[in-house]
C-alpha cells in the first residue's frame, strides 16, 4: 500500500475541511457577541478550527508526491502528537472554566478529540515504519476529527442561540 492509493480519499478531505473551516468562520463572525459572553466558548471555537487545520495538514501531506513513507509517517505523527498536546491544553482550559453542569459534556468532548488525534500519532508511526495499516489508522483520525469538528461547530452555530 501507498500513499498513492489515498489520494481521491485525502484529496476530498482535504476540500471538506477546507469548506468546513470557511463555515466556521462565518458562522463565528456571525455569533462572535455571543461566544465571547461564555469565558469557555472562544477556545471550543479555536479547538474547532485547529480539528480542521489538522485536517487540512494531514491531507496535504499525504498528498505530496515522491516522499518516502518514513518521511510522510513521522510528519503524521508529528502533527498527531502537535495537536493532542495543544488540544488537551485547550480542553483542560476549558473544563476549568466550564460550569459543573457542563462538566461531564466536556470530558466527553475531550475523549472525542483525544480518539480524533491519537490514530495521526499511531498512524503515523505505523506508516514510518512501512505497515499499510497505518494508512486505516490516519484515515479513522480523519472522520473522528470530522466528527469533532461538526459537534464543535454546532455549539457555536446553533446551541448558544437556543
Amino acid at each position: 500500500m501507498t500513499a498513492g492509493d489515498w489520494e481521491a480519499f485525502y484529496a476530498a478531505q482535504l476540500g471538506a475541511a477546507a469548506t468546513l473551516g470557511g463555515l466556521v468562520f462565518v458562522g463565528l463572525s456571525l455569533n462572535l457577541k455571543t461566544i465571547l459572553t461564555y469565558a469557555w466558548l472562544p477556545s471550543r471555537a479555536l479547538l474547532a478550527l485547529s480539528v480542521l487545520v489538522a485536517i487540512l495538514l494531514v491531507s496535504s501531506l499525504m498528498l505530496i508526491p515522491g516522499q518516502t513513507l518514513a518521511t510522510l509517517g513521522w510528519g503524521i505523527a508529528a502533527i498527531g502528537l502537535m495537536f493532542f498536546v495543544a488540544g488537551t491544553a485547550i480542553e483542560v482550559y476549558a473544563l476549568r472554566n466550564v460550569t459543573p453542569q457542563n462538566r461531564n459534556a466536556f470530558i466527553l468532548n475531550l475523549i472525542l478529540l483525544e480518539l480524533g488525534v491519537v490514530p495521526y500519532i499511531v498512524g503515523g508511526v505505523l506508516i514510518a515504519q512501512g505497515e499499510g495499516s497505518g494508512f486505516y489508522w490516519v484515515a479513522a483520525g480523519v472522520i473522528v476529527s470530522f466528527v469533532k469538528a461538526v459537534l464543535d461547530a454546532w455549539v457555536l452555530l446553533v446551541e448558544i442561540n437556543r
